[in-house]
């Protein structure tokens, strides 16, 4: 008899990674794709004088974000990222949260990933040939200062 999935647990199998949302401040925009969603320490390395180790110790140091990425098709008069990116001036931008929920099935939030005091560092605009059918695709960067993540 084949198993019709009814009797299995909800926590057994890995969520998709297929179905998020992003928050951008207060909007909620549409993406492709979102990479870079890393921290790591930075290990501080250290021998003292009188060590009878031939090693060093290793500690940890400060924390380090990546940058995330991110890639959304382009839709006619959607001149959001420019718009924002336009907005750099000397030592100043205008910083925002951005929040990437990991959706269920039911369309509801199961972890959430939030970068605090966001601003765009790089865009990409679309390469363009006559041969291709591939939709437009734009890429924009984004620095942060932090990255929290919570299971909703």
């Amino acid at each position: 008899m084949a198993d019709d999935a009814s009797k299995q647990s909800t926590t057994g199998w890995p969520i998709p990674k297929f179905r998020f949302e992003v928050k951008w401040d207060l909007a909620v925009m549409s993406f492709q794709e979102v990479s870079g969603l890393d921290v790591e320490a930075q290990p501080i390395e250290y021998r003292h004088g009188d060590s009878k180790q031939f090693s060093v110790l290793k500690m940890p140091g400060i924390k380090k974000y990546s940058d995330v990425t991110m890639k959304k098709g382009i839709f006619k008069a959607d001149n959001k990222f420019w718009e924002w990116f336009k907005k750099i001036e000397m030592n100043t931008i205008q910083r925002v949260p951005v929040t990437i929920n990991l959706l269920d099935e039911g369309g509801n939030p199961t972890m959430v990933w939030t970068l605090t005091n966001a601003w765009p560092t790089k865009i990409t605009g679309i390469d363009m040939g006559s041969q291709g059918s591939e939709v437009a695709v734009e890429t924009i960067v984004i620095a942060h200062e932090g990255l929290t993540i919570t299971n909703a």
